[in-house]
């Protein structure tokens, strides 16, 4: 049979297990096919193993595969029956230089289709078939074929190697166990096989969950780089922003002070050019008038010095000299210094925060979270300012001191209606988000308190679970008294070290999910931490006791 140029033979469609034509052919996973009944023979004799081959390839399965017809091959191999098989090329079936020739063949060999272990020689198929169809050699190992058999041969004696010695980490045969391996730990090659090929399919399974750790670690660290390029693009484009606008903002203040200059200008110029032009004019007058009596004081006629000097006209009030405030260069100097001062203040302000900001941009880290600080100086580094949402507040807390401070009180506060108000548990939020890594500190009176963070989407409705600081999987607070204190966590509380001092001090680091309350005095003393994932931004919270005169503040850090 020739289709498209392609010739094929028996062999083509043969069961090398018992190299007949494929009769109802199976094909299992590694893409070889045979007869189903040879293969399952095959796999029958290794039920004892669990652990299933391939005749061809050597590859194992567990569990031991589901067969099914190959329908397909199946019909292809009636086809050809009925049709007729080409005999492939004479010089396809004889050994080559590099193949391994049939040990049985005599003349010119053909190709070895098998090897065995047992008797250490190579057979082509036709010589294959007593070990395939008698029971005598149902123990021997049929292999690929192989050029380096007689490695399996001790050089001293001459025999087939079948044990292991682990002593020695080395084949050895039966001789060699009754001399200089005698006494050492042996066992035979086909158990150590067995084991060693179950530590290997162990490793095998260890380095693939390995490799798709890794392969997940590197898509992390891709989303990474994203995330990381998308922050730093946004943060340069809002920067830019900001920066323009106070760029805009200076240029709209120095217009303005060069328009209040101008239009200054322009009324003391007016101003000085009237009194100018008055001066002006009295120096006319007074120098007519001296020519005038120039004129008298040189007529000698008597009587006609005395008729014409009464009618000498009077002099028009003159200005006083002393009212003229000469101040040479320095009229406007005073809103130069005003200015110079104004940059002097923002240039304090700018080197302050500026140091502040590279701090925040050196502070970004990708993979690993920072250490926590050790002293309250470190941990003031990262100080936020908080206030209390009023929005928030149960109607028995009295905020105070900025929005600062909460007191318990017996009779309801006055507070508008609000969706986000805690009808019945008396707490309180934040009004500011908290991410990153944050530092705030709590100074409590009182019978007691709980100083908590939550989520923004945790009920405000009744005393439930769903509502109250620690109660839920939304919130962690941790409640202080005079002689104990504990920590609560979706409705689980563990008790804590008793505070030292009534300043309790929490440190938030949101990214590697910490949670820590310090005892706040003239050290910082651990009181708990809880190590956990944080899903959304937190907020601060204060939860007050029912107990009159009971009061918390968020202290100021800066």
């Amino acid at each position: 049979m020739q289709q498209n140029g392609v010739q094929l033979d028996q062999v083509t469609f043969s069961c090398c297990i018992c190299l007949d034509l494929l009769k109802h052919p199976v094909t299992i996973p590694c893409g070889h096919s045979y007869c189903m009944n040879c293969i399952k023979t095959h796999w029958d004799k290794e039920d004892e193993k669990k652990l299933y081959s391939c005749p061809q390839c050597w590859k194992t399965f567990t569990p031991r595969p589901v067969l099914g017809k190959n329908t397909m091959l199946a019909d292809l191999v009636e086809e050809l029956k009925k049709t007729g098989l080409q005999a492939a090329p004479a010089d396809h079936c004889y050994a080559g230089p590099e193949d391994v020739a049939c040990d049985v063949c005599t003349g010119k060999r053909l190709k070895a289709f098998k090897s065995c272990l047992v008797c250490l020689a190579s057979y082509c198929k036709k010589h294959l078939q007593p070990h395939l169809n008698s029971p005598a050699f149902d123990n021997h190992k049929l292999v690929d074929p192989s050029n380096k058999l007689q490695e399996n041969i001790c050089s001293r004696h001459d025999e087939l190697m079948m044990i292991f010695c682990r002593t020695d980490q080395q084949c050895i045969c039966y001789l060699c166990l009754m001399d200089e391996h005698k006494g050492h730990d042996t066992v035979s090659a086909a158990a150590e096989r067995t084991e060693r090929q179950r530590e290997l399919e162990g490793s095998r399974l260890n380095i693939q969950q390995r490799h798709q750790n890794r392969e997940n670690n590197l898509k992390l660290l891709h989303q990474e780089v994203e995330a990381i390029n998308v922050s730093a693009d946004e943060t340069v484009e809002h920067s830019q922003q900001i920066f323009t606008e106070l760029i805009r903002l200076m240029e709209r203040r120095s217009s303005g002070v060069k328009q209040q200059v101008r239009s200054q200008q322009r009324t003391e110029l007016s101003r000085v050019k009237e009194l100018q032009e008055t001066l002006e004019q009295e120096i006319t007058e007074l120098k007519k008038s001296d020519a005038e009596l120039e004129k008298i004081s040189q007529t000698e006629d008597l009587n006609q010095f005395l008729l014409n000097y009464p009618s000498l006209s009077p002099l028009s009030h003159s200005i006083d000299s002393s009212s003229i405030n000469i101040r040479p260069l320095s009229y406007f100097q005073d809103v130069t210094d005003a200015v110079s001062e104004v940059r002097d203040e923002l240039q304090d302000v700018l080197r302050e925060k500026w140091t502040n900001i590279l701090l925040m941009v050196t502070e970004v880290d990708v993979l690993l979270p920072q250490a926590e600080p050790k002293t309250r100086a470190g941990f003031l580094r990262y100080a936020c300012e908080i206030t209390l949402d009023p929005n928030t507040a149960n109607r028995q807390l009295s905020l105070s001191d900025g929005n600062r401070k909460a007191t318990f009180m017996k009779e309801h506060q006055f507070y508008f209606s609000h969706p986000d108000r805690f009808n019945e548990c008396l707490q309180v939020l934040s009004r500011e988000s908290l991410t990153g890594r944050c530092y705030w500190e709590v100074e409590w009176r009182g019978g007691g308190v709980e100083v908590a963070v939550a989520y923004k989407d945790i009920s405000r409705k009744g005393q439930g679970d769903d509502s109250g600081f620690g109660w839920n999987d939304k919130s962690w607070a941790f409640r202080c008294k005079s002689k104990c204190c504990n920590l609560w966590v979706n409705k689980v509380h563990t008790p804590a070290s008793a505070p030292q001092s009534s300043i309790v001090g929490m440190y938030l680091d949101h990214r590697a999910g910490i949670l820590s309350f310090y005892s706040v005095s003239d050290t910082m003393t651990l009181l708990h931490r809880v190590q956990t994932t944080f899903t959304q931004p937190l907020y601060a919270g204060l939860c007050l006791l029912y107990s009159s005169g009971n009061s918390a503040e968020l202290c100021k850090l800066k």
